[in-house]
């Protein structure tokens, strides 16, 4: 890499740095001002905005370090070195607020302010979904960018897709704040946020104007590089785009709700996903009954048909589904899944119970949903039983617990085609991310798998 490539890297930084007004934290600053005619006592600093400039300092620091080691090592090398040093930041973002953490880290996405892969992901992992080329089978589970507003940043970090959401049709506040808990010892979240969301008309705008990027950049790639050919992705850029649809929590039609989404935003979705099973929308998952799910989804498919598509055709369309469900619920769900043709299903949401250790920390009492590690048993026993039960004609995603290659190996042993998680991600960072992909691709290798494909429900079959 050369030293001009270097400076023009650093002097970017520096200014989207500007530009941003604080991309990690120093917006806190814009609410309180200073005048020539106020006392000559320093002004407080509100507390936050010092964990902020604390924040700025750290990653101002990565920016000159690494623009420095960028000189002397190649790509590849300087690429692994900017997922490995944001480690470096975790602890900071650990100081802070659970949704405050949260919100900072998809402003730094946003703003292009984390590490962008540069390296190609092992060869074994690619695989053919839907008709979709997935460079790799690791996704970001919806509820990190529920607005579409990182997907660009996110995508960078090398998942093989990512989904956005839920979205309801009218912007929403969710549940009253506090309503994210950690439960750091146990590699946990319980969560009650509520379908909190800007609404479909502001998701539609940003995934349009990301859409149309995508158009342009394909068109030029085209035009100036005849001899290479056009990189694989789906419609937001070099990965797949899936958005995740709610329903309002006042509203009496949820169909109507569902259908609304399906007519604004599935024209820039690589796949759409009913979302019924958040714990946190009153009545919500009596939706996951067969009459109601069947009903459902038949009024959803018949929106996205008679919408008109090009040679692509329209987007895949899965339903979540929780995983506190009993066997006849798991059969019912099977059943409309096979007869309707769903193209596939994501397992698992949340969990409203608490299964050891969490149940011995005083977080359990908070109301919600529980992600990260204490459900990964519960998800993928979930998850085979719906393999077997679909006999393995659905594509499905398996989320609940993930945060190794290995917890992503047995997800897909399971009968999982695609991988999601979130928690682990809020927890480990972006340097979690090409660790999961490598872990993965030395499993597989380890017990002779030659794709991804050959793995799938593989424990089951």
């Amino acid at each position: 890499m050369s030293a001009r490539f270097t400076l023009k890297f650093m002097r970017e930084c520096f200014h989207r740095k500007l530009r941003s007004s604080g991309a990690l934290g120093l917006g806190a600053s814009r609410h309180y001002s200073t005048s020539s005619h106020a006392p000559q006592a320093s002004p407080k600093v509100p507390h936050s905005s010092k964990k902020g400039r604390l924040l700025t300092g750290a990653t101002l620091g990565l920016v000159i370090a690494g623009g420095a080691y960028a000189s002397t090592v190649d790509e590849a090398t300087f690429c692994g070195w900017l997922f490995s040093a944001t480690k470096l930041v975790n602890p900071f973002f650990a100081l802070l607020d659970a949704e405050v953490a949260h919100r900072l880290a998809v402003s730094a996405a946003a703003r292009g302010w984390v590490p962008k892969e540069k390296r190609p992901d092992p060869s074994i992992l690619e695989l053919d979904v839907w008709g979709k080329r997935f460079s790799n089978p690791i996704g970001l589970a919806a509820g990190f960018d529920k607005n579409a507003e990182a997907v660009e940043g996110l995508l960078g970090l090398g998942f093989g897709f990512v989904e956005v959401g839920s979205v309801t049709p009218v912007p929403q506040e969710g549940n009253p704040k506090p309503r994210i808990f950690r439960l750091r010892q146990e590699g946990a979240v319980i969560n009650r946020c509520g379908f909190n969301s800007e609404g479909i008309v502001v998701v539609a705008k940003r995934l349009g104007a990301q859409h149309g990027k995508r158009k342009l950049d394909e068109t030029s790639s085209t035009s100036t590089s005849s001899n290479e050919e056009v990189k694989h992705g789906g419609k937001a850029g070099p990965g797949i785009l899936g958005v995740n649809l709610g329903k309002n929590k006042i509203s009496e039609d949820a169909a109507a709700d569902y259908v609304q989404g399906v007519h604004t935003l599935s024209q820039y979705a690589d796949y759409l996903v009913i979302n019924v099973s958040s714990p946190n929308t009153p009545g919500l998952r009596q939706l996951q009954g067969r009459k109601q799910l069947k009903d459902l989804v038949k009024k959803v498919q018949a929106a996205r048909d008679e919408m008109q598509w090009g040679e692509e055709g329209p987007p895949p369309l899965l339903v979540k589904i929780a995983p506190d469900l009993s066997k006849q619920d798991l059969e019912d769900i099977a059943a409309v899944a096979l007869a309707l043709r769903v193209d596939g299903l994501i397992i698992s949401n949340t969990t409203i119970s608490r299964p050891d250790p969490v149940s011995k920390n005083l977080v359990a009492k908070e109301p919600g949903g529980l992600s990260g590690k204490p459900l990964f048993t519960l998800s993928t026993n979930i998850l085979e039983e719906m393999y077997i039960l679909t006999k393995g004609k659905i594509p499905l995603i398996g989320c609940g617990g993930v945060s190794s290659g290995e917890d992503a190996y047995k997800k897909i042993r399971a009968g999982a085609t695609l991988v999601q998680l979130y928690t682990a991600f809020a927890y480990g960072g972006p340097a979690l991310i090409p660790q999961i992909k490598a872990e993965l691709a030395r499993c597989l290798e380890r017990d002779g798998f030659k794709s991804v494909y050959e793995a799938v429900g593989s424990d089951v079959r």
